[in-house]
């Protein structure tokens, strides 16, 4: 359907979303699509959004744990390729799966309100990670939940698993593992939400650094879709997403480094940064929170990344 910038539509076609194909990369894209129809009522006309859909080298590669399959953007990198060419008009990406460092000519223009970031908690043997008995396996391909639930519950036995929501949970129906780990953020967006155990708090398991965000990612120089995307950005969520990522970025560890963090605002203009990193096996953490001003969110989270970084024995840090 032919338009002009000044009316939000391209004449040369609709506006393609691009998206990995998991049920829960499916559901982001179709909230991003939603949201777009809220705030361009014309983009609802059929025709005028078109969700493609892109295999990545996180998808194809489901025998090995991320950190086995090696490297950053598993999640991303075949997205963005299709976004730089001009495939697609912007990219709904899991901000938790984005690299610090993004393509040249690419950027985040947009970030949707952040749904829970905590983990969720799946099993048959105990309410909570405190409950279950020892020598119980968890299954998880994650070296993040792997090192927290060492370091609180030694006795366990992690395995690793990987897949979308319904085959991990078919795993433990099976009785392959007691236990298993899922974003809450995903759940809720899939309806899962009361399929779930329980809620791990902060204090027992703090989430991957943007968990629970979504980015929404353009050509820097696209500036018709970055307009049609500006009334559905969340402005706290950035701020959040931001720390959170600054300081990422700063300790540049690999995916075999066990990093996590969160965010939170707080009052009179400020935000609290909570950080952990951990050995893989749990058999030591680093953690630091800092609280600074929400409108320098970068300079509070590079500056808690330096600070952590330098409690830091000098092998923890794996670089790729």
């Amino acid at each position: 359907m032919p338009f002009s910038a000044s009316t939000g539509f391209k004449p040369t076609g609709p506006l393609r979303i691009g998206t990995r194909g998991s049920p829960l990369a499916l559901a982001q894209a179709r909230e991003t699509q939603a949201r777009l129809v809220a705030a361009h009522p014309a983009l609802g006309e059929v025709g005028a959004i078109e969700i493609v859909v892109i295999k990545t080298t996180g998808d194809l590669v489901l025998d090995r744990t991320l950190a086995d399959v090696g490297g950053k953007g598993l999640f991303t990198k075949e997205i963005e390729d299709a976004l730089a060419v001009g495939t697609i008009d912007l990219a709904v990406h899991s901000m938790k799966d984005v690299p610090t460092a993004l393509p040249d000519g690419l950027e985040i223009s947009c970030m949707l309100p952040r749904v829970d970031a905590r983990d969720a908690w799946f099993s048959g043997s105990g309410a909570s990670l405190d409950d279950l008995p020892a020598g119980a396996v968890v299954g998880t391909a994650s070296l993040r939940r792997q090192a927290q639930v060492l370091a609180r519950r030694p006795d366990l036995r992690v395995v690793p698993l990987r897949g979308n929501v319904g085959t991990r949970l078919a795993k433990l129906a099976s009785g392959d593992v007691a236990a298993t780990l899922l974003a809450m953020a995903g759940l809720v967006r899939l309806g899962l939400a009361d399929r779930i155990t329980g809620v791990l708090d902060f204090d027992v398991m703090v989430p991957a650094v943007a968990q629970g965000a979504i980015g929404i990612e353009t050509r820097q120089a696209d500036q018709v879709t970055r307009a049609l995307l500006a009334p559905l950005h969340c402005p706290e969520t950035c701020i959040r997403v931001t720390a959170e990522r600054a300081l990422l970025a700063v300790l540049d560890g690999s995916c075999r480094t066990p990093i996590a963090a969160h965010a939170r605002l707080g009052e009179r203009g400020s935000v609290r940064l909570d950080a952990v990193v951990l050995r893989p096996d749990g058999s030591e953490s680093f953690s630091l929170s800092c609280v600074g001003d929400a409108i320098n969110a970068a300079a509070l989270g590079a500056a808690t990344g330096q600070q952590l970084k330098a409690q830091l024995p000098a092998d923890i840090l794996v670089v790729p």
